[in-house]
């Protein structure tokens, strides 16, 4: 059994009404110049808190002028404006995106470091500002794990930086800031969640310390995602998909993803397409072609989905291929890269592109060829 470490906020907070206790547990650190990261439609969520931190002297600044999915030159733009209000510490309180800008701002703000030279693994050279994360979506899990991701617009390609500075100093994790999330966005998270909880115990690299939380994300965001979409006001449902969304941040650290996030980056990178719908669209497919590789671990995946067992592994293992596909098809994803306007010249680059992420493709429990990456974008059709 391979040595791991298992890295995590310092104070992780779980409930829903639970971002209220925040700003109490913040005026005990004594920090006085707060940078908050979120969204405007976020804010009567967090009145209350951002008024009592107001109240007892500490200066807020909110930045809110994050959109879609972040670049090099958006990290530049949030840093910029960190650095002139001289923030002592940060939350970010929105989707992966927000976090993830958030984690790189708070590491970097005062750094000599360039965003350019730190795409890879434990690049960033020092602890940077106290940081917490608030999710508002169940998808990224970002609020547990040492990845941020940012479109380094050089050559249109999403690429990671991953490092033990990134780990949020205190999580606060409120499914109620996630009841009003439409459900087009509910269910494309909810899938980048699952995919996450997958492609961790399926993973080439996969460990008993992290398998027992990639099943129970799976087995929770399996009941659950429909009825979220569905009616985004089941506070059970939604509680159910904030604590998968965290159990699969907690397995990309010691074990990461794999061929999915990799075949997905060229569809976010060149054609702008939201990170969890790249993941959904991708995820049958990838799962059909790994599953001769390791189909005890993919039957034990559909176990975990709800699906009854078949006469072998490899029976229950398509049946678990099966129910990824309905739900997507039951949560209004679409199942092609037709549906969404990728055009089939583009397979061919796409493949080239995804060779280049090897971070993740090293990952995958069968290896997977450029000839391969055609292929599975090719069934997509």
């Amino acid at each position: 059994m391979r040595t791991i470490t298992l890295l995590q906020p310092q104070k992780t907070v779980f409930g829903t009404g639970c971002i209220d206790q925040f700003a109490d547990d913040y005026l005990k650190l004594g920090y006085k110049r707060l940078f908050i990261v979120t969204m405007s439609v976020v804010r009567p969520a967090i009145s209350a808190m951002t008024d009592k931190l107001s109240a007892n002297g500490v200066s807020v600044k909110f930045y809110e002028d994050v959109h879609g999915e972040p670049s090099i030159a958006d990290f530049k733009k949030i840093l910029k404006s960190a650095e002139d209000f001289d923030a002592d510490s940060f939350i970010g309180i929105g989707g992966g995106s927000i976090l993830d800008l958030t984690k790189l701002t708070a590491a970097l703000l005062g750094s000599t470091q360039q965003i350019e030279d730190l795409f890879g693994t434990g690049l960033i050279e020092h602890r940077g500002k106290w940081f917490a994360c608030a999710p508002t979506t169940a998808g990224t899990g970002s609020e547990m794990s040492p990845n941020a991701i940012l479109l380094d617009e050089r050559d249109a390609l999403k690429k990671g930086v991953v490092s033990p500075y990134l780990i949020a100093d205190a999580a606060y994790i409120d499914p109620k800031l996630t009841w009003t999330v439409p459900a087009k966005i509910t269910a494309e998270t909810g899938m980048d969640a699952l995919t996450h909880c997958i492609e961790a115990y399926t993973n080439k690299f996969a460990h008993p310390m992290v398998d027992m939380f990639a099943l129970k994300g799976i087995s929770l965001i399996a009941a659950n995602l429909a009825k979220a979409v569905k009616n985004g006001a089941d506070a059970e449902a939604r509680e159910a998909l904030a604590a998968g969304s965290m159990y699969g941040g907690m397995c990309l650290g010691p074990v990461n993803t794999a061929a999915v996030h990799a075949l997905s980056y060229p569809l976010g990178g060149e054609y702008h397409i939201s990170h969890g719908l790249s993941n959904a669209i991708l995820l049958p497919s990838v799962m059909r072609f790994n599953c001769q590789a390791c189909v005890r671990r993919y039957a034990e995946v559909a176990l975990a989905c709800g699906v009854e067992q078949g006469a072998t592994d490899e029976e229950t293992a398509m049946r678990g291929v099966e129910f990824v596909t309905s739900l997507s098809k039951e949560c209004g994803i679409p199942t092609t890269l037709t549906e969404i306007g990728i055009p089939r010249s583009a397979v061919a680059h796409m493949a080239k592109a995804a060779m280049d992420v090897q971070r993740l493709l090293k990952n995958n429990p069968r290896e997977v060829t450029e000839k391969d990456a055609v292929g599975i974008y090719e069934s997509l059709y």
